[in-house]
């Protein structure tokens, strides 16, 4: 890639991991728009220059960015749909959120990329550089789905299939057959507590891009935090198709899901693994 390259950041450490990887690959320079009280210190102090917004700024990051000239951009990290509504924004950004005749996270973060496109930004797959973070096909953990959560799982998938089809949400928990929670607007973390309350130990989690998926925004994360929800929920297993999926905390998630017995295993979608270079 050559050219300096953008990233817009939410919170969390996913946007440090492709700030790092970037320039592990080569890129000649990475600079962030930062957002105050979201993004980490850790991202900060890994990019090369910084220009910080508010949420309710973003139409001024928009503008900032389509005159730098950048040779692309990547959105990265957890900014909660719901504070792109609740934000004092100008009118340019109310008119364009209040206009989508469906609201939901995929929805909203399209129609913010395509406004940074419209200023000249051109706005590339958040999978890119996170070598080692996109895993593969078949277990993580020291064992894979029980015969019980392979069945659920199975189950699971084609859920998240027909989720996808209507822009629900990537998350589905199941149990002995039966569907306990499917992520809507509240994400994947709370809807995994949702679930809990009403099936307790021995549910799974299954999470997934839909078909033909904007790899450019929204692409499916878990984490640390995630499993660590799982746990406490009772859940004892988590698929995730594989190539489609960012990992964060890898070493860290796995040693703690290995710990207390839960299984993470990569599934053949069939569809096509998201990009890792431009």
């Amino acid at each position: 890639m050559k050219g300096r390259l953008l990233v817009v950041a939410g919170a969390g450490t996913y946007p440090e991991l492709i700030v790092r990887g970037a320039r592990r690959a080569g890129v000649e320079g990475v600079d962030i728009v930062a957002i105050k009280g979201s993004t980490s210190r850790a991202t900060v102090k890994a990019a090369d220059r910084v220009h910080w917004i508010t949420i309710g700024q973003i139409a001024e990051g928009i503008r900032w960015a389509g005159e730098q000239g950048y040779a692309g951009a990547m959105l990265a990290g957890q900014v909660n749909p719901l504070s792109l509504f609740r934000g004092k924004f100008d009118e340019s950004i109310k008119a364009e959120l209040d206009s989508l005749p469906v609201k939901s996270a995929h929805t909203i973060f399209r129609r913010l990329v395509e406004m940074f496109e419209a200023a000249g930004v051109r706005m590339l797959p958040a999978s890119l550089f996170m070598d080692g973070n996109i895993p593969g096909e078949g277990p993580l953990t020291s064992r894979g789905f029980s015969e019980d959560e392979k069945r659920d799982i199975d189950h699971a998938v084609a859920v998240a299939h027909d989720m996808g089809v209507h822009d629900v949400g990537q998350t589905v928990m199941v149990k002995g057959g039966m569907v306990l929670a499917v992520e809507a607007f509240e994400g994947t973390n709370a809807a995994i507590k949702r679930g809990g309350r009403l099936g307790g130990r021995g549910s799974v989690v299954f999470k997934a891009a839909r078909e033909g998926h904007d790899m450019r925004f929204d692409i499916p994360v878990v984490g640390l935090k995630t499993v660590k929800t799982m746990k406490k929920a009772g859940a004892t297993a988590l698929g995730f198709q594989a190539g489609r999926l960012v990992l964060l905390d890898r070493d860290a998630t796995v040693a703690y899901a290995n710990k207390h017995g839960i299984a993470m295993v990569g599934v053949d979608s069939g569809l096509e693994p998201a990009p890792l270079r431009p």
